[in-house]
């Protein structure tokens, strides 16, 4: 099991300077990863700052040496691939191999899409989501890509320099567990960061949803390379492992720390610093 601390791109976390400044105190604690959010809009009123998850993860490499970074969840459907490969790449090299690319369909769709006068239908976002992702995917290779697809032409394009990790920076497929189609996605790439019918978020999943989860995933996986299953929820500054244990025993592999998305500390640094620095629940 590995430890990651879970932030949204809004608030206190708006400042890259806060991000870098938490994900240092994140690293002298001993976690291994910090994911940022993904969000066009904060959720509080007034509406708060919202920074480039980008941006933001960029501070906290610059920051840190061992960290693993990357976003929960990235809406591909929103964003170019080519821009998308290239930004992600530029990261990897910078760090030397720390970043994950968490991608789902993004939530929610009025206000992250059509708020913006992009689709919100759930089965034309999928789609998008999976032809970007593919193309993401073929650009990281080095090899030259040509696509006639549905919402990208892509002309003999060679995008370098590639990726440190190879034959990809790890995609992790996030998703809402009982929902299938999710599920199957991820198990055609690294990982699933899913959210559970049982366990909003901030709330640690039951162990048997967990295992369901696993066990599904599993019957669609090809091949034996590593996969990570990303689960989380808010642990007290002490303590903690009579909950993440059993659910590492039911295929976790990384326990997220999570604040609930109505907690009035969600995006307040002094708050969320103070549990980074008790440590992860080993």
């Amino acid at each position: 099991m590995r430890y990651s601390v879970n932030i949204p791109n809004f608030g206190d976390f708006a400042d890259p300077r806060a991000v870098a400044d938490l994900a240092a105190a994140a690293e002298r604690a001993g976690w291994d990863g910090l994911l940022v959010w993904d969000h066009l809009r904060g959720f509080r009123q007034p509406r708060p700052e919202v920074g480039d998850p980008w941006v933001l993860l960029t501070a906290a490499a610059l920051a840190t040496s061992t960290l693993t970074i990357g976003t929960l969840a990235t809406p591909v459907a929103r964003r170019r691939p080519h821009q998308l490969a290239r930004v992600v790449t530029t990261l990897d090299r910078l760090t030397g191999g720390r970043v994950v690319l968490g991608a789902g369909l993004g939530a929610p769709l009025d206000e992250e899409f059509g708020a913006y006068g992009e689709p919100t239908d759930p089965k034309v976002v999928a789609a998008l989501l999976d032809e970007g992702l593919d193309l993401i995917n073929r650009y990281w290779s080095g090899e030259t890509v040509t696509h006639d697809g549905p919402a990208h032409k892509v002309d003999g394009v060679r995008l370098l320099p590639t990726p440190v990790q190879r034959p990809r920076v790890p995609v992790w497929i996030a998703g809402y567990w009982p929902n299938k189609p999710p599920m199957r996605r991820a198990a055609r790439w690294d990982g699933v960061a899913p959210m559970f019918a049982d366990a909003d978020h901030g709330f640690a999943p039951s162990v048997t949803a967990v295992r369901d989860l696993v066990d599904y995933v599993g019957s669609h996986r090809e091949g034996d390379g590593r996969f990570d299953v990303v689960v989380g929820g808010a642990t007290p500054l002490t303590g903690g492992v009579d909950v993440v244990g059993p659910l590492a025993e039911a295929g976790a592999t990384w326990w997220d720390e999570r604040l609930p998305v109505d907690s009035p500390d969600l995006d307040r640094f002094e708050a969320v610093l103070r549990r980074v620095e008790a440590g992860p629940p080993r």
